[in-house]
C-alpha cells in the first residue's frame, strides 16, 4: 500500500446521486485512513444521505447543461475560494466538467488535483453540431487545467487513455488507467437458490435513459423478439436524465412500456436483489468509461451481453465472460438474448467466469488502493 500523510480531500461531482452510488466506498475508505473529506455537488435528494453517513457536504452553484461562460467562470472562482477556505490539499473531480473545473480551481488555490474521466462524455462522443463546436475549447481548457505537475487524470479504459494522448490534452506521465469505480464483491454475489432459469427467461438492462446507452437498440431488439414470439421477459431499470443532452424523454419510455416491449422499473435502490431476479444483463451502449452495471452483474455471476466498444470490452470477453455484439445492431442483440435463453449451460459458464474476472480486476479494494496511490503521486509534486 502507498502510505500518504493525512490530508483534507474534496470530492466534486455533478450530482449527489453519483457521489452516493458510485464513490461512497472510496470516500469512506479515505475517511477510514484518517483523511478529512468534503463532498461537493449540486443540491439533490442524496445530500441528506451523505450527511447521515457523517460526511460534510457543500452545495455547488452548478448547472450541468450551462454553456454560459460567465456562469462557468464564476463556478471555478467559487470552487477555488472553497478550496482555500477549507484548507483542501487535494480535489478529486468526476466526469470531464468537474474534473476540469476542479483542476483549474486547484491551480488557483495551490491544491493538488485528480480528475476522473469516465468515458469521453457528450462533447467527444456525440456528433451533433454543438458537441463538435465545443471540442476545440474543451481541449484547450483541459490542457491548461491538467498542465500543472500537481494534476493527474484517471481514465477507466485504454481507449480513453489513447484518445487523451492523441489529442494532446494530457501528457503521458500524468495519466493513469484504473478500471472503474469498483464493486463490492461481498454485497454483489451470485444467488444460491433457484438456480434454474426463470420462466420466462428474464433479461435486464440497467442504464441512465440516454440514447447513447443503446436505448433505441434495446427497443428494436424487443420488437424483434416479440415478432418471433420468443418467450423472453425484458426489464429496463434506470431513470431519465433531463440534465443530459442525450436524454430519452419519459413519454417515449412510457410509450414503449405501454406497447408491452419491456417492463420499466425506474430507479432501483436494491441492485443485488434485482440482479438476483434475472438471468442475464445487456448493455448495448455506444461508449463507456467502465460500466458499473456490467461489473455488478458480473459479480453476481450473470452472463453479459454488451457492445464491442471502449469500456464494455474491458469487462466482457467474447465467449468467455459474455457476448460482445457490434455497435447499433439490434438484430445481433436479439439473437444473443435468444441464444442465452436456449442454453442454460452457456449462461452458467459465462456467469462463473465473469465473477472470477470481476474479483481479480474490478473489486472495490483494488480500485480504492490504486486511486489512493494516484493521490500520493499528485501530492509529491
Amino acid at each position: 500500500r502507498f502510505e500518504i500523510i493525512k490530508m483534507k480531500i474534496a470530492f466534486f461531482a455533478n450530482t449527489d446521486w453519483y457521489l452516493y452510488n458510485f464513490r461512497r466506498s472510496l470516500v469512506m475508505a479515505a475517511r477510514e485512513q484518517g483523511h478529512e473529506v468534503l463532498l461537493i455537488s449540486p443540491p439533490g435528494p442524496y445530500a441528506a444521505r451523505l450527511r447521515e453517513l457523517g460526511f460534510s457536504w457543500l452545495a455547488a452553484p452548478m448547472r450541468r447543461r450551462s454553456l454560459n461562460p460567465l456562469r462557468e467562470l464564476w463556478l471555478v472562482f467559487w470552487l477555488s475560494r472553497v478550496l482555500r477556505r477549507e484548507g483542501i490539499d487535494l480535489i478529486h473531480g468526476f466526469t470531464i466538467k468537474c474534473a476540469v473545473y476542479g483542476a483549474l480551481a486547484a491551480r488557483f488555490s495551490g491544491a493538488a488535483a485528480v480528475g476522473a474521466i469516465a468515458g469521453m462524455g457528450y462533447v467527444f462522443s456525440s456528433q451533433d453540431l454543438k458537441a463538435r463546436s465545443l471540442r476545440p475549447l474543451v481541449r484547450a481548457v483541459m490542457r491548461v487545467a491538467f498542465g500543472s505537475p500537481r494534476a493527474r487524470v484517471i481514465v477507466q479504459n485504454p481507449d480513453d487513455q489513447a484518445a487523451l494522448l492523441q489529442r494532446r490534452m494530457v501528457v503521458a506521465d500524468r495519466l493513469h488507467t484504473i478500471f472503474g469505480s469498483g464493486v463490492d464483491c461481498i454485497r454483489f454475489t451470485p444467488r444460491t437458490e433457484n438456480l434454474a432459469p426463470r420462466d420466462p427467461f428474464t433479461v435486464l438492462m440497467v442504464a441512465r435513459l440516454l440514447w447513447d446507452k443503446g436505448i433505441a437498440e434495446f427497443v428494436a431488439a424487443a420488437q424483434l423478439l416479440r415478432a418471433q414470439g420468443a418467450p423472453i421477459r425484458l426489464l429496463l431499470a434506470g431513470a431519465t436524465d433531463p440534465g443530459n443532452p442525450a436524454s430519452v424523454s419519459e413519454a417515449s419510455v412510457c410509450d414503449w412500456r405501454d406497447q408491452g416491449l419491456f417492463e420499466w422499473l425506474g430507479h432501483v435502490e436494491d441492485m443485488p436483489a434485482l440482479l438476483h431476479s434475472v438471468d442475464a444483463v445487456v448493455l448495448p451502449s455506444y461508449r463507456e468509461g467502465l460500466p458499473k452495471t456490467l461489473i455488478e452483474a458480473g459479480a453476481c455471476g450473470l452472463p453479459l451481453i454488451a457492445t464491442d466498444v471502449p469500456g464494455c470490452r474491458e469487462v466482457v470477453e467474447h465467449e468467455n465472460t459474455g457476448l460482445l455484439i457490434p455497435l447499433k445492431d439490434p438484430e445481433t442483440l436479439a439473437h444473443s438474448i435468444l441464444r442465452l435463453s436456449q442454453d442454460n449451460g452457456l449462461c452458467r459458464n459465462l456467469g462463473s467466469r465473469a465473477r472470477k474476472r470481476i474479483i481479480e480486476r474490478f473489486s472495490e479494494e483494488v480500485v480504492i488502493e490504486q486511486t489512493l496511490a494516484v493521490y500520493a503521486v499528485a501530492l509529491r509534486h
